[in-house]
């Protein structure tokens, strides 16, 4: 299918549908598991001296909209310098998400 097509389907501006479906591909969020028995506190900031927001239930998932470094926290998944942002101004250890591997998995928050 061509851009033509595409914005014949749409009815409109085919290269305008094409860069509204690739920017729906950049935002596609993941959500990742965390470690089994736990109760997360998720702070304001990335590091424990950061204000309590709320705490996540056992078993709970998360979405990581963006990774930043922080205060380093030793958890069931090793020692880590990485948060996860999982939602607008909410941030959780690292240290504490599967995410499968002790690398960034989403982009550094801005």
């Amino acid at each position: 299918m061509s851009v033509a097509d595409i914005g014949a389907v749409e009815g409109g501006d085919g290269e305008a549908a094409v860069t509204a479906a690739a920017a729906t591909a950049d935002t596609v969020v993941h959500y990742y598991s965390v470690a089994p028995g736990v109760r997360l506190n998720v702070r304001s900031g990335p590091g424990t001296t950061y204000s309590l927001v709320r705490t996540l239930p056992e078993g709970a998932k998360v979405p990581i909209f963006c990774q930043t470094p922080g205060q380093t926290v030793t958890g069931p998944y090793g020692t880590s310098k990485l948060w996860d942002n999982i939602d607008d101004g909410q941030y959780v250890s690292d240290a504490y998400v599967h995410t499968g591997t002790d690398g960034y998995v989403a982009s550094r928050c801005a």
